[in-house]
């Protein structure tokens, strides 16, 4: 009887201690947390306190966009004290908690707000070149941010202003999305727009924006010389009117303009020229035959210009050809213009060769001092019966069956 009461006794023992050791299990895993701000500047010091009966220390994980990190609590008095890292309390939104207890396992959220104040503007505008006449316009888009190079919060006033010419706009804006932006639109004239902005009383730089003419409308051209004659020497100008858009400024410094020229022949010619003070220029050396010329310029796929003629009369009616040196010496000239003087150097003359009714070859060469000068050598051109065709400034003569020794 004894013995039954001594076993009992000790497995009473046993249970009770059982009951005691859970008791503290409980005890241990009791943490609640005593923080209940939940909003906090972005800046400031954050520390997430907890109450506890124990002597567990569990770490705390904390996550945002910027990365995840576990924090060690101090325990001060029976109170776990967790510290979220600078690194992480000086970028706004949302840092998610989590308490990491086997037992019970506590979740949370922080929202870290922006300061209202605005230490740096960063802005940004483009593109830098719109068209006049009210139509084009420029972006300006304005992210003020705080000391810590967080945006600002929603609703931070911003304040546009631009200059141009006699014009000047100031225009409220608000943040959103972390930034604020305005569309500033041209202006009929053309010239510089100067663009700058303010926010709490911090001011971002000046920017500038160049208003150019918009697309050029229809425009004249000319075209001077020294005479009409197609001597293949002197130079024909031609010149546009001042190209204006349709609001009457003038064009861009160089503005590309092309100027085809159709002759007699059908072929087309062309040459090209840059504005400067909206009127380009471009040169064309005279033809050196007879021929009439109908010309056009262009801007390419937004305007054109009327059409001109031009006539060029024929300076060389006709000319001189000699054979000597067994036939070898080919001589031309002399040629001469249009007051009988030697026509200016660099003619050319063309010599076609032909044996029988076989063709050989074409010689080309320009004129010297009025004269053109072929030498046949026999290690070329064998003996025998050759035809020649020579063709300058528009003429032709043939010479049929002369004979090569």
């Amino acid at each position: 009887m004894k013995f039954k009461q001594n076993y009992i006794f000790v497995i009473s023992l046993i249970l009770l201690s059982s009951f005691t050791i859970v008791q503290n299990g409980e005890k241990d895993s009791d943490i609640k947390l005593i923080t209940t701000q939940t909003n906090f500047e972005v800046g400031s010091r954050i520390v997430l306190k907890f109450s506890s009966q124990g002597e567990i220390k569990p770490l705390l994980y904390c996550s945002n966009s910027y990365g995840s990190t576990l924090i060690s609590p101090h325990n001060e008095s029976g109170t776990l004290e967790y510290q979220i890292p600078e690194n992480i309390s000086i970028k706004i939104g949302v840092l998610n908690w989590k308490l990491l207890n086997d037992e019970h396992s506590i979740t949370g959220k922080i929202n870290i707000t922006p300061k209202a104040e605005v230490a740096t503007m960063e802005t940004y505008i483009g593109p830098p070149s719109i068209e006049s006449g009210g139509a084009d316009y420029t972006m300006l888009v304005v992210v003020p941010t705080d000391s810590l190079d967080n945006p600002v919060p929603t609703n931070t006033l911003v304040t546009a202003k631009n200059q141009f010419l006699d014009y000047e706009e100031t225009h409220d804006i608000f943040t959103k999305n972390l930034i604020a932006y305005r569309n500033i639109n041209s202006k009929k004239e053309t010239g510089r727009m100067l663009v700058s902005s303010e926010s709490l009383g911090t001011n971002s730089k000046e920017f500038t924006i160049n208003v150019s003419a918009a697309i050029p409308t229809n425009f004249s051209i000319s075209a001077t010389r020294s005479h009409g004659y197609a001597d293949g020497n002197q130079i024909t100008t031609f010149t546009t009117s001042v190209i204006k858009d349709q609001h009457k400024n003038i064009v861009s410094d160089g503005t590309f303009v092309t100027f085809f020229i159709t002759n007699s022949k059908g072929n087309i010619l062309k040459t090209t020229g840059l504005t400067l003070a909206g009127v380009a220029t471009s040169k064309m050396i005279h033809p050196d035959y007879a021929d009439s010329w109908k010309i056009k310029a262009y801007v390419d796929g937004m305007s054109e210009s009327n059409s001109i003629s031009l006539d060029y009369v024929q300076v060389i009616e006709d000319f001189e050809v000699t054979f000597s040196e067994n036939n070898r010496e080919i001589t031309i000239g002399p040629l001469q213009s249009f007051m009988q003087q030697m026509i200016p150097d660099g003619l050319h003359v063309k010599l076609n060769i032909y044996k029988g009714n076989t063709f050989v070859t074409t010689l080309t060469k320009t004129s010297f001092n009025g004269y053109v000068h072929f030498k046949l050598k026999p290690a070329i051109f064998d003996n025998g019966t050759y035809s020649f065709s020579i063709e300058t400034a528009g003429l032709t003569k043939e010479f049929k069956n002369k004979k090569l020794w």
